[in-house]
């Protein structure tokens, strides 16, 4: 017992819901890096000891240091966790390819992008499988490099409010793209956006007749430059003729050269998922098995409330708009969201929340009732009068053509509005996000991700275990004057020679 104890001395044991797992003391946190998808183990170990009925779990890494901490933690867990959890040191990539559709569950979650795992992921589940998919590259995602995410997903994002909701859509699209080669196709169980990532469940099938129906579930977005307008377009229509359906190209385009709300150009993106992203059924469902348990989810507020938002998603409103950019297009107070929420349902239309953003708004409503909308609104609050050629000049020139009622709703509010549960979480920590990959050196620069206290303790060689993040430390001495970069002055220093030519 003495011999064990003294083993253990340089670990700590780190408990993450019926899993533990031994970290060594002098490493500040565990983490994922891109070419090791089971790190630790500790996703692996927790689905063994908190997944009943399961088989076996297969934990793969192409990093050897990984996989022996890896199988350390399974030792550790007991004999349960190895019985049911494999360790191996393989290229997932090859390792998913070599054993088709062996694997009732895949989980893929690496430092990044996945794009490079699709393809064997998908062939490796078993029919009617599930597919566990997470995205944290969300600036390529979300449209800061587009042409990187062209490269990445076969897709060309757009900028607006929506983009984390496109980032899913975008995954989605890809996953789709890469099964439909093997004469398979997916159907999306959960998707969302979390915190600095996205991350998708879908259920995998195989049938060379149904993948026929993906161009009706593609569309290519066309984005106003000027306002907040978008449409989409469908890459396919289907024609129905006695007994016969027949697949044909869509007719487009769905919008003029120039947009007819502003008078401005488009841009167009995509394409994208634009089916339903969720099984509301399985939300549902989902959400009442989890409220039933609740002592058995540590971050129960967290699940409970996203499923919720999920949960009164519109499923067939693919994107969504902010009210407070339609607002600050035409140069607007903004209407409170009940009495938007109440002008879209007394029109005749539908409108829901987001789980993506607290001022998302979904509808089915087209934008000329929306900007209508505005239009009676800023007649009952005037505003200064703006540049003649902005877009909101060019929105509110135009009469409306809708009589709108902005009287309460019954259905203005939610029903999880209405019991005040809750939605939208504060993030747990300061600085919370992302932290810096594995391997990199940390300086000054990193102080948005991790804060000034966890900078300066890890520059003074005081790393502690909640600020740190397994990276490499560059370790400058400390200056008085506080942290600066270790970067070289790019400024010369004068010498005597200057100082003298300087002189009169």
């Amino acid at each position: 017992m003495a011999e064990v104890e003294d083993k253990l001395k340089d670990y700590e044991i780190i408990r993450e819901g019926e899993a533990e797992i031994l970290q060594l003391k002098k490493n500040a946190v565990f983490f994922n890096p891109v070419q090791a998808l089971a790190a630790s183990g500790l996703r692996s170990l927790r689905y063994a000891c908190e997944v009943d009925g399961l088989g076996k779990v297969v934990a793969l890494d192409i990093d050897k240091a990984s996989i022996e901490c890896c199988k350390r933690n399974i030792k550790f867990n007991g004999a349960s966790a190895t019985s049911k959890v494999e360790a191996h040191v393989a290229d997932a990539r090859v390792y998913m390819l070599t054993h088709p559709k062996e694997f009732d569950v895949v989980d893929i979650d690496p430092y990044g992008s996945p794009s490079v795992f699709l393809d064997s992921a998908v062939q490796a589940v078993a029919d009617g499988g599930l597919l566990m998919c997470t995205a944290t590259d969300m600036a390529v995602l979300c449209g800061t490099n587009g042409e990187v995410c062209y490269s990445k997903y076969g897709s060309y994002p757009t900028k607006g409010k929506y983009c984390h909701e496109m980032a899913l859509r975008i995954l989605l699209a890809s996953i789709e793209s890469h099964a439909n080669r093997y004469k398979r196709y997916i159907v999306p169980v959960l998707s969302v956006f979390m915190d600095f990532y996205v991350r998708v469940f879908v259920r995998v099938f195989t049938s060379a007749s149904e993948i026929k129906n993906t161009p009706l579930k593609l569309s290519y977005i066309y984005q106003c430059v000027g306002c907040d307008s978008f449409h989409l377009q469908c890459l396919g229509r289907t024609i129905s003729k006695n007994s016969t359906v027949k697949h044909a190209p869509a007719i487009g385009p769905v919008v003029p050269q120039e947009c007819s709300d502003c008078g401005k150009k488009f841009n167009v993106g995509g394409p994208i998922w634009s089916a339903p992203i969720h099984d509301q059924d399985w939300v549902v469902s989902t959400l009442a098995g989890v409220k039933s348990m609740k002592d058995r989810y540590p971050a129960y507020d967290k699940i409970t409330s996203v499923l919720t938002t999920v949960s009164e998603e519109l499923h067939d409103a693919p994107l969504f708009f902010s009210l407070h950019n339609i607002a600050g297009t035409v140069k607007c107070m903004s209407p409170s969201l009940v009495m938007f929420r109440s002008a879209v349902l007394n029109a005749g239309y539908r409108i829901s929340s987001t789980h993506v953003n607290p001022l998302g708004v979904k509808s089915d409503a087209p934008w000329d009732v929306i900007w209508d909308i505005m239009r009676c609104w800023v007649k009952n609050h005037p505003i200064k009068e703006q540049p003649h050629d902005s877009p909101g000049t060019a929105i509110l020139s135009k009469s409306p053509t809708l009589e709108v009622d902005f009287s309460r709703a019954v259905a203005a509010l939610s029903k999880a509005q209405m019991k005040k549960v809750k939605r939208f979480l504060p993030n747990p920590e300061r600085h919370w996000g992302p932290k810096v990959r594995a391997g990199r050196k940390i300086t000054s620069k990193h102080v948005s991700l991790l804060g000034p206290e966890a900078i300066n303790s890890i520059l003074n060689g005081a790393v502690s275990h909640e600020d740190g993040n397994g990276a490499a430390l560059d370790k400058p001495a400390p200056e008085p004057e506080g942290i600066k970069d270790d970067e070289p002055s790019t400024k010369r220093q004068k010498t005597g020679d200057d100082e003298e030519a300087n002189e009169p």
